[in-house]
């Protein structure tokens, strides 16, 4: 990853700030992109090849001027990680569209609209499109119809990107991580789009977004073309291919025993 030039958006925390620390602590130099900046002193101690550019994925013309401004920084792309993203936890028979178009808003067109500007400079540099999923882009969760959805078609999105360019050199990597411990959760939206304010998950018991980090920089680095983190999330994943109305069962009971599941009122 030495003097790779690497984007990440959604750069300014969890997953996302963790991917920065190992990339920075790897010699690559960083483009990150966040709505708020990214401040985090012990990345800037690390290194001095950071360009922070303020960027909502939401909008494609912000999209466009994070590239560019990479470009005319760095002179080249080398790896772009889709990693900005939002969640939510609602019944979709209570919950307002618009939560759902705020969600797909982000973790889909967000992916769309880096991509479809990074990628002349990704084929030119045969380099690495990454997109952080999902678990729930592999099954549905309840509560979280928004989320899984747009998982989903951000895998839809990024297979076919991959297939297109099987004979350029691209590489593509879709990420799912299992539960993370992040701030996902305490910002996720609720029913009628406000903030859920705090995770009904103990985070002390899931994956870091430190462990997160090292296992994507390195199926980056052996070219994977998926990566399926946590146990939990491969026995998901296995059984659903094998079993699924038995998933569906597991899953519904595993997410009802949330603290305070929708499921249960």
């Amino acid at each position: 990853m030495k003097d790779k030039v690497v984007i990440i958006t959604g750069a300014s925390s969890g997953i996302g700030l963790a991917l920065a620390l190992e990339f920075a602590r790897r010699g690559a130099k960083l483009v990150l992109a966040s709505r708020s900046g990214v401040s985090d002193p012990a990345l800037y101690k690390l290194s001095t090849e950071i360009l922070d550019v303020r960027t909502d994925v939401t909008k494609e013309s912000d999209c466009e001027a994070l590239i560019q401004k990479a470009i005319e920084k760095f002179g080249r792309i080398d790896i772009l990680v889709n990693n900005a993203g939002i969640s939510m936890r609602a019944l979709f028979v209570e919950v307002k569209l618009d939560v759902l178009r705020r969600v797909m808003d982000t973790n889909f067109w967000g992916t769309v609209y880096c991509t479809k500007a990074a990628i002349p400079y990704l084929l030119e540099s045969r380099g690495s499109l990454v997109g952080v999923s999902s678990i729930a882009g592999y099954k549905g969760l309840p509560a979280r119809s928004g989320y899984s959805a747009s998982k989903f078609a951000m895998q839809g999105f990024l297979e076919v990107v991959r297939i297109e360019n099987l004979k350029k050199g691209l590489h593509v990597l879709i990420a799912c991580p299992g539960f993370t411990a992040s701030n996902i959760r305490n910002v996720a939206l609720s029913k009628d789009g406000t903030s859920q304010g705090e995770t009904p998950l103990d985070e002390s018991k899931l994956m870091t977004s430190e462990e997160v980090a090292r296992r994507i920089v390195h199926a980056i680095e052996k070219k994977k073309d998926r990566l399926i983190l946590t146990s939990q999330g491969k026995l998901t994943v296995l059984l659903n291919k094998f079993f699924p109305k038995l998933t569906e069962k597991l899953v519904y009971n595993h997410m009802a025993k949330e603290p305070d599941s929708p499921l249960n009122r």
